[in-house]
């Protein structure tokens, strides 16, 4: 006497075939949606095991802001060509640029590497 629902509501109908398709769909998209978060994730617990088990990257010695290391000077000789007559330089970085005429007369901009300990740019400059 306490049944407070009707019999029919107890049994499960069967849906319409237009409801049983949405509810079809509906689970294959939780299936996709599952497979993509599954792979994902993987995806993210390989990449942090890959970065814990990779040898520590050798400590980067410290520059300061003219381009010296600070544990220790630069010691590099800019071989400039023979009877290059400087006229100007100028440090950018870890670069010089000196700036004069070769023997010849001809006009040059010669960028010196610190680091490469070489001259990395030889330019010929044209013009009055």
């Amino acid at each position: 006497m306490t049944n407070v629902q009707p019999e029919d509501d107890q049994e499960e109908k069967p849906l319409d075939p237009a409801m049983e398709n949405v509810r079809r769909k509906m689970i294959r998209l939780q299936i996709v949606s599952g497979f993509i978060m599954f792979v994902s994730l993987m995806a993210v617990f390989g990449a942090v095991v890959y970065k814990t088990m990779r040898a520590p990257a050798k400590e980067p010695v410290a520059i300061t802001s003219a381009g010296i290391p600070s544990d220790a000077p630069v010691s590099v000789t800019a071989n400039l060509p023979a009877g290059f007559v400087l006229q100007s330089s100028s440090l950018s970085g870890g670069q010089i640029m000196f700036f004069g005429k070769t023997a010849e007369g001809v006009a040059k901009a010669l960028v010196f590497d610190i680091k490469a300990g070489s001259i990395i740019a030889d330019v010929t400059v044209n013009g009055g």
